[in-house]
């Protein structure tokens, strides 16, 4: 395991000791699909076939240290070296994301018939929330990004 306290990183801001240590992924699609019911309550989607899906990713978290935050603005590009990992079955699968490698931890590891990887998403910033909770000492965080 790599010495860092978290496996995210989010690129050029950077992720400060003790600010990520019980983070929270929560990605959804957030694609161009289209999909409606025919007269016959077929599901079909109208979208392109070829069209790739694109990911929303809500990072949260409570921890002693604010994240670095300062100066980010709605619209930044970050690259995010997500914590999550993503799988694939291993014999003719590949990976449908770039694999992070910023760290001394490996981002990819194969168990069964299945990899399991770290993607690397570019992002765009979507909104954020900072609170704390004085006397608690409790910094809580909410990071809101769009895969671009």
């Amino acid at each position: 395991m790599t010495d860092e306290l978290t496996l995210l990183r989010l690129d050029p801001i950077g992720v400060p000791p003790y600010s990520a240590r019980r983070i929270t992924e929560d990605f959804e699609l957030d694609d161009e699909a289209q999909l409606v019911r025919t007269v016959n309550h077929k599901l079909v989607n109208l979208a392109e076939d070829d069209a790739e899906s694109k990911y929303r990713l809500t990072i949260t978290c409570t921890d002693q240290q604010m994240p670095a935050l300062d100066g980010v603005k709605r619209g930044m590009v970050l690259t995010v070296d997500c914590a999550t990992e993503f799988s694939y079955r291993t014999v003719g699968g590949s990976p449908s994301r770039e694999v992070a490698g910023t760290t001394d931890d490996p981002a990819t590891r194969t168990e069964g018939d299945f990899t399991h990887y770290r993607p690397r998403l570019t992002m765009m910033v979507v909104d954020y929330r900072l609170g704390f909770a004085e006397w608690d000492a409790d910094c809580n965080w909410t990071l809101v990004l769009l895969e671009v």
